[in-house]
């Protein structure tokens, strides 16, 4: 089983995820980006290699990131620390002080039990699987063992906060005077920049879901839970609320009346204002095969093409540095501004989004009418041959008789999972009731085709 998955290393602290791990993982990791041009150059210049290191609230993250810093140290790196700070953050402070690389200690949307290990390169970028794969190998080989004073040091990243703040503040189009909104935190590692962000930026901020106590992290807050975020805005009579995620990677969003805006809808209002002014790199945005029909429909009407990529922001990532798109990102609230940042951006989205409604005088309601959200409906099929689902010549008829009937009203998609026996059928359609249909109709055929 790979030791890296679709966004680093993840699971149960001092479980699998060992402080031995985390520290083997460093010093690896230092022996993997250490090599290169720009590492000899530093040491030719008399240099040691710099890393940042951050995390998330989360009580595992205080000895993992210590453990992390410990084996970077240990192989010469010099580490910056820089504390409780979200994912994003971290891949802006590399590039802004030119690190050769970072590690964020964080699992994302995940429960406090569970934590993870990612790593971005030089310039704040995330490593392509290939150099995953070197420094997996690497960890069971020899490490860097310098001593006395070629061993590297451990110091507090001061103003890494600061730093942050000025340039999310610097990239806004239009400042939040008059808007209040209401952020959720997610206990997370937001809790204590976002709020001082959107501030900054001249917003009305309440705030709920911003007092970490270690374990609290996604508890029934953030992104994944959008409830209490509706309540609050409903009760304060704002405008907007704003949602991270954990490591505040993702932003999502609710209206003045409760209703969720997604990550697609999110897409479409941004594509469009910078379409508008001229920041939408070849009028393209690019998102995933999971992105809402509406989306596209939307983007066609306002002349915006669309390209999608396998699911997972990695993907998005990698076609929009192929083609030097602007934006792109997935329905989960993973939005890329490619002009302010080299990874999704919760809070940089969300400051968009509301500068949006200040530039445009619309509200958030008003933004987010600019796509129909067509009803999506997703049957995982489970105990199924995953490998035959493209070339089961039964299964390949349900879905083109599906999508003959859906025509351009709706579409159908199977998708194999990555890591268990298991399809995944998603059915778009005109109402919930067809979607149904359709999505169950075809889950029998899978599971009667496919059975193990």
């Amino acid at each position: 089983m790979p030791l890296f998955g679709t966004d680093g290393v993840r699971g149960l602290a001092n479980g699998p995820l060992t402080a031995d791990l985390a520290l083997t993982l460093a010093q690896a990791t230092a022996v993997v980006l250490g090599q290169g041009r720009s590492a000899d150059a530093r040491r030719a210049a008399g240099k040691r290699l710099t890393a940042v290191v951050a995390r998330d609230p989360r009580v595992s993250g205080e000895f993992l990131s210590a453990a992390v810093a410990a084996g970077l140290a240990s192989s010469g790196v010099d580490v910056f620390d820089a504390g409780v700070l979200p994912t994003p953050a971290t891949a802006f402070l590399i590039a802004d002080i030119d690190a050769d690389f970072g590690v964020m200690v964080s699992a994302s949307h995940n429960p406090a039990p569970d934590n993870g290990i990612k790593i971005f390169a030089r310039g704040g970028v995330k490593l392509p699987d290939v150099v995953e794969q070197r420094i997996e190998s690497a960890m069971s080989g020899p490490k860097l063992q310098p001593t006395g004073a070629e061993v590297g040091r451990i110091r507090r990243f001061a103003d890494a906060e600061d730093r942050y703040v000025v340039h999310l503040l610097g990239s806004l189009p239009h400042r939040l005077d008059g808007i209040h909104v209401v952020l959720d935190c997610a206990h997370g590692a937001a809790s204590g920049v976002s709020p001082e962000t959107f501030k900054d930026a001249g917003a009305r901020v309440t705030v709920i879901g911003a007092d970490p106590d270690g374990w609290n992290i996604n508890d029934g807050v953030g992104s994944t839970h959008l409830d209490k975020l509706a309540d609050a805005v409903l009760a304060h009579g704002a405008d907007i609320g704003i949602a991270h995620d954990g490591d505040a990677d993702r932003c999502l969003a609710v209206d003045a009346a409760g209703r969720v805006i997604d990550g697609d809808q999110i897409m479409a209002i941004l594509a469009v204002s910078m379409k508008e002014r001229g920041h939408l790199a070849g009028d393209t945005l690019v998102t995933t095969v999971m992105s809402n029909l509406g989306l596209h429909r939307a983007m066609a009407h306002h002349g915006i093409h669309v390209e999608t990529t396998a699911v997972g922001d990695r993907y998005v990532l990698e076609r929009m540095n192929e083609r030097d798109y602007s934006l792109g990102g997935e329905q989960s609230g993973h939005v890329i501004m490619s002009e302010y940042a080299t990874t999704g951006d919760g809070l940089l989205t969300g400051l968009h989004l509301v500068a949006e409604m200040a530039r445009t005088g619309k509200t958030a309601a008003e933004l987010a009418s600019i796509m129909t959200v067509y009803p999506q409906l997703l049957v995982n099929v489970r105990g199924v041959d995953r490998t035959r689902a493209a070339t089961d010549e039964v299964v390949a008829d349900a879905v083109a008789a599906v999508t003959a009937e859906l025509g351009d009203t709706g579409r159908v998609l199977l998708r194999p999972s990555g890591t268990e026996e298991m399809v995944r059928v998603m059915v778009e359609a005109a109402s919930e009731e067809d979607a149904r249909r359709h999505a169950d109709a075809l889950a029998d055929v899978v599971r009667e085709r496919l059975a193990l």
